[in-house]
């Protein structure tokens, strides 16, 4: 709903509303104290057509037309010039000159670098890129190097191991019997 507003000093804020449904034009009156009238006579509610007076307090709105259009405007995203290859065979970012491409839109096949790629946060997952472009998924250009996790760590993150607890380094236990 479209709501706007007509300063008429006998109308009151909410006088009457126009909804635009099923291809026609409706006025209700809104409990208004000095009432909506459609050709001079006062009106609850009412389908308009061409040619129509709508009278508001002292103002008169006269019907043109009924007829609904929803127009959309389209915009042109500017393109960006195509990137720049390196002497190296890397590719620098359109946008940011200074800076090299990391990685490709899945869907645009755009080349962004590290700053234009759009990161969503996952709970338990994996950090999402995305095109700032399209919305869709970045893949890296190189492999990304994984950090390896050892045994070790994992057991310590998920599991109390009572051998550690009193210990200052993880290869050292102190035997039961040698304490004080």
């Amino acid at each position: 709903m479209v709501m706007f507003k007509l300063s008429i000093p006998p109308c009151r804020s909410l006088h009457c509303e126009i909804v635009l449904a099923h291809e026609e034009v409706v006025v209700r009156d809104c409990a208004s104290t000095n009432g909506t009238f459609v050709n001079g006579e006062r009106i609850q509610e009412a389908r308009l057509s061409a040619g129509q007076i709508l009278h508001l307090g002292e103002v008169e709105l006269f019907v043109e037309t009924t007829d609904v259009t929803i127009q959309i405007p389209e915009f042109e995203m500017r393109r960006p010039a195509p990137p720049v290859v390196m002497s190296d065979g890397s590719l620098l970012c359109p946008r940011h000159p200074n800076a090299r491409a990391t990685h490709q839109c899945t869907h645009c096949q755009e080349v962004l670098c590290d700053a234009c790629v759009h990161r969503m946060r996952r709970r338990g997952g994996r950090v999402l890129k995305l095109c700032p472009l399209c919305s869709h998924a970045c893949v890296s250009l190189f492999a990304e190097k994984r950090k390896k996790k050892s045994l070790l760590d994992l057991l310590l993150k998920t599991t109390k191991l009572p051998f550690l607890h009193g210990s200052k380094h993880l290869g050292r236990r102190t035997p039961p019997d040698s304490e004080p």
